[in-house]
């Protein structure tokens, strides 16, 4: 069975979102990925100036609600969150993922200052995310 991951946050706006389309950009060929929010919103701009940088337009994605994915049957071999500990953000339990892990991550949206200092902390928000994703690949990845 090939992997299934699913990328959970609070409003699937920025984390998820940059975590589905880099593991789909470097991984996309072994790895089915998907990502969802605890509540729906809009994808922030922010995200999609970060990821355009890297040669990934999400300008025109929606965002997914989690329980309806959940409501709907689908399974997924691993569910990632990705909400930020230090700022006691809650992150929603999927109950379908056979594997569940955490990566905490600070929010975008939380971020304070002009467009480019935001922008700049997305950048880094972005990498460090791009580094766990390749982190998950080694180790769970080529199992399957």
């Amino acid at each position: 069975m090939q992997n299934h991951v699913l990328f959970i946050c609070s409003h699937n706006s920025a984390r998820s979102q940059i975590a589905e389309e880099l593991m789909r950009k470097s991984y996309g060929d072994t790895v089915r990925v998907e990502s969802a929010g605890l509540r729906e919103g809009t994808v922030s701009p922010l995200a999609i100036e970060v990821l355009k940088e890297v040669g990934v337009d999400i300008s025109e994605k929606e965002t997914q609600d989690a329980f309806d994915l959940y409501r709907n049957g689908r399974l997924f071999s691993h569910v990632i969150t990705v909400c930020d500990d230090s700022n006691n953000e809650h992150c929603p339990v999927f109950p379908g993922g056979v594997i569940r892990l955490h990566w905490s991550l600070h929010d975008p949206a939380t971020f304070e200052g002009t467009w480019e200092e935001k922008l700049q902390r997305t950048r880094e928000v972005r990498d460090e995310i791009e580094r766990k994703v390749d982190e998950w690949y080694a180790e769970y990845g080529e199992a399957q």
